[in-house]
């Protein structure tokens, strides 16, 4: 059974209330952010007894310390990308594997790193059940980034980084975007990075918090 394709679920009315009530409201306009966020079953990627709670406008805990971010986080995040469907994108933190879910009906590759085994495989099993055949996960430093396929069209960091780790901006193609949150331990910027022509221009998209970016470029464990 293909559960991309299967029928409606029952929680295919919580998600399009996410959606109008969450998302267009705040300015996601995308239709193709919208849809995937329509599609992609969010409530599989938490614990049972969280389930009732998935589309909720709020983080949920994952275990490990680490989170499933907000909804409207992911999809503000993804839309910032300004994906067409064409590229290769590299993820830091692949937590539950929603925010590369969500990533694969936008983007031809996608690219996770995951320091946490338990974490990652977990993530691996869920998207494999539900046929996410071009999402790819290694376990790392994702401060690191993933040389071995760079460059990225597009990058994006689901931890707060005290700076922008070096490797992310050598493996950012030319034209390229990283989103990442910047900033202290409780509070950071959410910034935006793209490259051109050799030349860096950053923008700031708005306070956020996130969980730490641990790594060799990213907070100590």
């Amino acid at each position: 059974m293909n559960f991309r394709t299967a029928k409606k679920d029952i929680y295919a009315r919580a998600r399009k209330t996410m959606v109008e009530e969450q998302l267009v409201p705040r300015g996601i306009t995308q239709k193709e952010v919208l849809d995937a966020m329509l599609t992609v079953p969010r409530h599989l990627f938490v614990d049972p007894g969280l389930r009732g709670q998935a589309y909720s406008d709020f983080p949920l805990p994952i275990g490990d310390g680490q989170t499933i971010s907000q909804p409207f986080m992911v999809a503000y995040m993804t839309e910032k990308l300004r994906l067409t469907g064409t590229e290769k994108v590299l993820e830091i933190g692949t937590g539950s594997g929603y925010q590369a879910a969500v990533l694969s009906h936008l983007a031809a590759q996608v690219f996770s790193v995951e320091r946490i085994p338990a974490i990652a495989a977990k993530a691996r099993k869920l998207l494999d059940k539900l046929h996410y055949s071009n999402v790819v996960i290694k376990v790392g430093d994702g401060t690191l980034g993933w040389p071995e396929y760079a460059p990225y069209d597009a990058i994006i960091v689901t931890a707060a980084a005290p700076e922008v780790p070096p490797p992310y901006m050598e493996q950012l193609a030319e034209g390229g975007r990283l989103v990442i949150p910047v900033g202290g331990e409780f509070m950071q910027d959410l910034v935006r990075i793209t490259k051109k022509k050799g030349a860096i221009v950053r923008e700031s998209l708005g306070g956020c918090r996130f969980v730490k970016l641990v790594g060799k470029y990213g907070w100590p464990e």
